[in-house]
């Protein structure tokens, strides 16, 4: 049996500033055949796994090109065809074919193309016919449409929120794609539309409970390989935002439809119920001074650069400097070019900085003040589980007493090693504010003596009935309050 596996993956907000480019791919994650070393990543997980696999003699491996960069604004057309047609060139070479795994996030949009999955699943079913065995892994964060469950056989994606499931999901998609190759399973897809979007963080009910309760039933039920609950994309104007059930039986579509249908009237059941509370700069504040102890963690959910935006706000900067709090650090702020003064600069040099406040509107205006350059770091990285994160030239600089790192790559905050890769012990800090929706609470839940979020401006979309789409469904809750009538 052959195999081929390749991938190319972001997350798209489309209302972001930020535009994606193939430079930007190039310059995050770019592997040609065989060039990926074996860590496996957020995405590439199920390249990692196919390699092992092929190492103990199950198949035959043919490598692709895998591309990742961070997520931002919409995908240059030409760019997201480039690499496409890369990879569509490289499966033409390798045919026979007897499975395809993919290596994607879910959430993409290019200019000229709302579902770019899609149009890369549809293309490679056309090229290596209906028999070969097409598997995808997927982030929840992302669109589940049609066209990419017509032409694919087995789609998985993360079950937890923070990710650190990502290795295993990897290995499921690998795993399936396996058996059904060789005759021992009939994976079919079942899928339920939930006709609401919103946010499930698995940190804390009811999300963890209906996580736990997926987990069971894939343990307990024979009919059933895989579920997935896709959480959808806010930021996404796409026709096919929404949040879904997907339920793969071992050859029972009936089944597996009843089943979607049960669970994702569950998850509506939950909608409106799974976020955490969250507070003004102001009240977090207090409320983080009350706590009497640290590290307190405060986290400016919305201004999160794995949401695609800039992650330059200095909103909760400026109320932390009005409220004299001195005793804290703040993980990330992105801003390339005052990098590049500090640089200039130089280490101890107590210099005028102008930063942040530079990408769009509702994120703070840029901070003017006389800082001190702490630490330089060409190339810096933090870590997520086995990935390392590329946060770019950084530049640690202190103003009026507050720390704060600059960074010249968008990154959000995944683990303390944000802040101690630039020279910060957080366990000695008073204040760690991290700029992430969830995927901080990980790591930094384990030693905070708090974790409060804060809504700092609103550089995100994050209220859908707000929100200006054009090409979104708007039948969907909270849009709509009852989808159902």
């Amino acid at each position: 049996m052959r195999v081929f596996v390749a991938g190319i993956g972001t997350e798209v907000n489309t209302f972001s500033p930020v535009f994606i480019g193939l430079d930007n791919f190039k310059r995050t994650l770019y592997a040609l055949p065989g060039q990926h070393d074996d860590r496996p990543t957020l995405v590439t997980s199920p390249l990692i796994h196919a390699r092992k696999r092929a190492a103990a003699g199950e198949f035959e491996l043919i490598e692709g090109t895998v591309t990742w960069t961070d997520p931002g604004g919409l995908i240059n057309g030409q760019a997201y065809e480039t690499i496409r047609d890369e990879i569509l060139g490289q499966l033409r070479a390798a045919l026979p074919v007897d499975g395809v795994a993919l290596c994607l996030h879910g959430a993409m949009v290019a200019q000229g193309y709302d579902d770019p999955e899609g149009d890369l699943i549809a293309r490679i079913r056309q090229i290596v016919g209906p028999k070969c065995i097409i598997a995808a892994g997927l982030d929840p964060h992302s669109h589940l449409t049609r066209k990419r469950v017509e032409n694919s056989n087995i789609l998985i994606a993360f079950k937890e929120f923070p990710h650190t499931d990502f290795v295993e999901r990897g290995a499921e998609v690998v795993d399936l794609m396996a058996r059904a190759m060789r005759g021992e399973i009939n994976p079919v897809m079942s899928v339920f539309d939930c006709r609401m979007i919103d946010v499930f963080p698995t940190s804390r009910q009811p999300a963890r409970g209906f996580v736990d309760r997926m987990f069971e039933i894939e343990k307990a039920d024979p009919k059933v390989l895989s579920l997935t609950l896709i959480h959808g994309f806010l930021a996404g104007d796409v026709p096919e935002l929404g949040t879904r059930m997907l339920v793969i039986t071992d050859g029972d579509k009936a089944y597996g439809d009843k089943l979607a249908e049960q669970l994702g009237r569950e998850v509506f059941a939950m909608r409106g119920k799974s976020m955490p509370e969250q507070l003004s700069p102001e009240d977090a504040l207090q409320r983080a001074r009350a706590v009497g102890r640290g590290p307190v963690v405060i986290a400016d959910m919305w201004d999160n650069p794995g949401g695609g935006v800039a992650g330059d706000s200095t909103v909760i900067l400026r109320a932390l400097v009005k409220a004299g709090i001195r005793n804290a650090a703040i993980a990330t702020i992105w801003d390339p070019a005052a990098v590049t003064h500090c640089f200039v600069a130089g280490e101890g040099a107590v210099v005028p900085l102008r930063f942040g406040g530079k990408s769009a509107p509702n994120c703070g205006d840029p901070y003017d003040a006389m800082v001190i350059v702490k630490r330089l770091v060409r190339d810096a990285h933090q870590s997520f589980g086995t990935m390392p994160v590329a946060m770019g030239d950084s530049a640690l600089i202190e103003v009026d007493g507050v720390e704060v790192i600059l960074n010249s790559e968008r990154s959000q905050a995944f683990e303390r090693t944000v802040f101690s890769s630039m020279g910060i012990d957080p366990m000695s800090k008073d204040i760690l504010v991290v700029k992430s929706t969830n995927h901080f609470y990980a790591d930094f839940s384990k030693f905070a003596a708090d974790v409060i979020y804060c809504e700092a401006g609103r550089p995100y979309p994050n209220r859908a009935q707000l929100t200006p789409y054009r090409k979104a469904p708007r039948t969907i809750w909270p849009i709509v309050e009852n989808p159902w009538e």
